[in-house]
C-alpha cells in the first residue's frame, strides 16, 4: 500500500482524487495550497505527489522547483488546466516527473500514479542492485543513483528510467515512443517534443560534471540512441 500526497485547491476535485486513489488501494493525504503540502511532504514523506499547478500561494511549480532544490526526489505528477507546451516542458524541465492535462480521467490518472510507483518499487529487486557502467556514467538501479565520474548526480524518477533504458541498450536506435514506453509504461498522450525535453535534462546533468559527455547521439528523424565510449575515455 502506497501514501499519496494530493494537492489542489478545487474541494470538489480534492474529494473526487482521494476516493478514486482510496479505492485503488492506496492511502491518501489530502492538502488544499503548496504550502501545507509541503509541510506535509516534510513530515508524512509520501510514496508519491499530485499536485495542482494552479494554485494561490506556493503554486505547483514552485513546489516542485523547491523539492528538487532540496533534492527531495518524491515522484511528482503536475496537474494543469492549461493544455499548452510551454507548461508541460516547463514543468519537467523544474523536475516533475509526469503531467496530466484537465479535463482528465479518474482512470487515466490512477494508472499514471500506478505506473510511477512501480517504477520507483523497482529499485526494492534484488537484481536491480547490479549497476550499469558506460564510460564515466554509473547507474545504480537498486537506489535510483547516478554517478558521473564518482559524483551523484540528482535524477528524477523517470530520468533515471529513461537513461537507465538508453544504457541496456547500447547502440540500439530507440525512438521516442519506445523510450516512453520504456521509461514510463505508457507511450500515449504526450507529446514527441516531451522526450527530448527530458534527453535535454540528462546531457545537461552529466556535461555538468563532464564536459566531454556525448554518449547519446540524436539520430535525426528516428529517436536516440546510447553510444559506447571511446576507448581512452
Amino acid at each position: 500500500m502506497s501514501n499519496v500526497l494530493i494537492i489542489d485547491d478545487d474541494p470538489s476535485l480534492l474529494d473526487a482524487l482521494s476516493m478514486a486513489l482510496e479505492d485503488a488501494g492506496h492511502t491518501v493525504v489530502a492538502a488544499a495550497d503548496g504550502t501545507t503540502g509541503l509541510s506535509l511532504i516534510r513530515s508524512k514523506r509520501p510514496d508519491l505527489v499530485v499536485s495542482d499547478v494552479n494554485m494561490p500561494g506556493l503554486d505547483g511549480f514552485s513546489l516542485c522547483r523547491r523539492l528538487r532544490e532540496e533534492n527531495n526526489r518524491v515522484p511528482f505528477i503536475l496537474l494543469t488546466s492549461r493544455d499548452n507546451d510551454i507548461d508541460e516542458t516547463l514543468g519537467l524541465e523544474l523536475g516533475a516527473d509526469d503531467y496530466v492535462t484537465k479535463p482528465f480521467s479518474m482512470r487515466v490518472l490512477v494508472a499514471r500514479v500506478a505506473a510511477l510507483l512501480r517504477r520507483d518499487a523497482l529499485r526494492l529487486e534484488p537484481e536491480a542492485e547490479v549497476p550499469v557502467v558506460s564510460g564515466t556514467v554509473e547507474l545504480r538501479p537498486g537506489r535510483l543513483e547516478v554517478l558521473c565520474g564518482g559524483v551523484a548526480v540528482p535524477f528524477t524518477v523517470t530520468e533515471f528510467r529513461l537513461l537507465e533504458a538508453l544504457m541496456r541498450r547500447p547502440g540500439r536506435v530507440l525512438t521516442r515512443d519506445r523510450l516512453l514506453d520504456l521509461a514510463r509504461g505508457d507511450p500515449s498522450v504526450v507529446a514527441d517534443r516531451i522526450i527530448d525535453t527530458y534527453v535535454r535534462r540528462i546531457r545537461r546533468k552529466l556535461e555538468a560534471i563532464d564536459p566531454g559527455f556525448d554518449a547519446i547521439e540524436t539520430v535525426i528523424g528516428m529517436g536516440y540512441r546510447w553510444r559506447e565510449p571511446t576507448q581512452g575515455r
